[in-house]
């Protein structure tokens, strides 16, 4: 049999578009002479369509796009299976309503074959307020040249069930387990995984676990691009009955590729991406999508000359092209004329626009407006602040003009701290790397201006021949420049000894009691804590921000204002 793995990037609740981009799957899997074509989990909404799926209208649309797949597959392709993840509409009228289910297309009709039976609500997720679990497996049989094959059915949730692996699992049936008795000679998991740093190797782990129970190959099919916060990578994968890699399909990319079952050789895989290189596609690959699927063709950013937004100006610049890109530099008196010479250094190199706004005159302006309510002239934090906000005005005034999208660059460090702006530094439409600790930020920069990302970076159309954001900006000490002479390290301690805690006590959960008792300084981590518990209600009025950590200050981030 002919397996085609279709691994597509969603709209989210664009039924009719999704349900287009699944009918171009089954034309090119057709010409590929497939025989079975697979789509990711919840493949005709895209995912996670959250409360779109309290919209009966939509749910009404649903049974419009399958009654259409069926009908193309009739006229084109009737030799063509397909599986769809779709929304199940329950027969009562209890609630949660729905099911996440896998429904089987083919030349005759549409209908559910299998639902799922784990349904996370940590972190981002919240399947529960939608759907009910399903009490069984999913099973399919299909006939192919003398060869029944018994196919079970997973959805994502369903595959995650290794405590030893992951050191935790969802309460509630094993899905695997559950397909023992079922003599199945094929295992398919049909996923919508966001990414997050090295969570590859986890999913494959957790693979070759499920093979070894049931003795069987497996298909894991992921859905790929960027929908919100989230980013799904791809990196799609078959493994045999030895639990061997013979199929891996490319990350941050929509593609289709064939599995042949009666296939035999194990496939010849390149060297394993850098994890850098993990990450910086996925950045990549979320700006992109967030952009375009918010309308936004063109993106704007403040460049100070600093790492933070040099790294995502090389972002901006791999997503949407050079010439979609502008940056403005808005030098102050207290910016040092390094930094400015290194803001446009870097947009020289990277080819994107550049404008130039001073902000000397429009401060005194502030300070002269103040003086009288303030009785003196604005003075400390409030001084400090004044060319941050007026920055950030100045920021969304050109983005509103101009039709740009503004991204923040902002880091994670400093939203932990709260060592940002609000209305200044902190404004954009997309936080493009505020799931990434500073420290991360300068390997990332390391490696970009490496001989090892010289074929990531021709791919995306960047300068391979020499170094993107330059030794100048990556040996420069961190600082906003808020006055004269003014470092991070004035308020903050080094990031080095900063970042393991933050770490710790956002994506670990670890109290700061224990990790005193692990030989951490008291002071510091009191400081840390106090801190990051100080800056919720900043990080409450921050733009999304792209999630590549397990733990992000986004939609799986719920911690009060208002605490003790």
């Amino acid at each position: 049999m002919r397996i085609a793995l279709a691994q597509l990037n969603p709209l989210i609740g664009d039924l009719k578009g999704n349900g287009d981009r699944i009918k171009s799957a089954c034309l090119e899997a057709a010409n590929l002479t497939a025989d079975l074509v697979i789509t990711p989990e919840l493949s005709l909404w895209g995912y996670p369509p959250r409360d779109l799926l309290l919209k009966p209208n939509l749910l009404e649309q649903q049974n419009y796009v399958l009654h259409d797949l069926v009908e193309t597959i009739a006229l084109k392709f009737p030799e063509l299976t397909l599986l769809v993840g779709i929304a199940e509409l329950a027969d009562d009228q209890q609630l949660p309503n729905l099911l996440n289910a896998i429904a089987l297309v083919d030349k005759n009709n549409w209908h559910v074959i299998a639902r799922k039976q784990l349904l996370p609500t940590y972190d981002v997720f919240d399947e529960k307020r939608y759907f009910r679990p399903a009490k069984t497996p999913g099973a399919l049989t299909i006939k192919r040249n003398d060869f029944t094959w018994r196919i079970g059915l997973t959805i994502c949730e369903d595959l995650w069930v290794e405590e030893e692996i992951q050191g935790h699992r969802l309460k509630g049936p094993d899905p695997i387990e559950n397909l023992q008795s079922q003599n199945i000679n094929l295992l398919i998991n049909l996923s919508a995984s966001p990414f997050s740093y090295s969570k590859q190797s986890l999913r494959k782990k957790l693979a070759t676990k499920a093979v070894k129970r049931l003795h069987c190959p497996l298909i894991y099919l992921n859905q790929t691009g960027a929908n919100d916060e989230l980013i799904f990578d791809g990196g799609s994968f078959v493994l045999n009955a030895n639990a061997d890699l013979v199929l891996e399909l490319p990350s941050c990319k929509e593609i289709i590729k064939v599995w042949d079952t009666s296939s035999t050789n194990l496939q010849t895989l390149e060297q394993p991406q850098n994890s850098q290189e993990d990450l910086f596609k996925a950045l990549t690959l979320g700006t992109q999508d967030y952009a375009s699927k918010c309308g936004f063709d063109k993106v704007l950013l403040g460049l100070s000359g600093g790492i933070d937004s040099a790294l995502v100006a090389v972002i901006a610049a791999a997503a949407m092209g050079s010439n979609n890109v502008t940056a403005i530099l808005m030098p102050s008196p207290w910016s040092s004329s390094g930094s400015i010479d290194d803001a446009l250094s870097l947009s020289k190199r990277l080819k994107i626009k550049t404008k130039i706004i001073e902000i000397t005159e429009l401060m005194k302006s502030f300070e002269s407006a103040l003086f009288k309510p303030l009785g003196k002239s604005p003075e400390g934090i409030t001084a400090e602040n004044l060319q941050s906000r007026i920055r950030g005005t100045l920021l969304m005034a050109f983005a509103n003009q101009n039709g740009h999208l503004l991204l923040s660059t902002g880091n994670k460090s400093e939203l932990a701290v709260g060592y940002c702006t609000l209305y200044g530094d902190m404004n954009g439409g997309l936080g493009v790397i505020g799931d990434v600790y500073k420290t991360m930020v300068f390997e990332l920069c390391e490696w970009l201006d490496s001989p090892y990302s010289k074929k990531c970076r021709e791919e995306f159309g960047l300068t391979s021949d020499k170094e993107l954001i330059g030794k100048s900006i990556r040996n420069k000490p961190p600082s906003a420049e808020l006055s004269p002479n003014q470092l991070d390290s004035d308020s903050l301690p080094d990031y080095k000894f900063l970042d393991p805690v933050l770490k710790a006590l956002i994506e670990e959960r670890v109290s700061p009691e224990q990790l005193i008792k692990d030989g951490h300084d008291p002071k510091l981590i009191t400081f840390v804590q106090n801190l990051l518990k100080k800056g919720e209600f900043k990080r409450r009025q921050s733009p999304p921000l792209l999630k590549v950590t397990s733990q992000a200050f986004g939609s799986g981030w719920r911690v009060p204002i208002a605490s003790v």
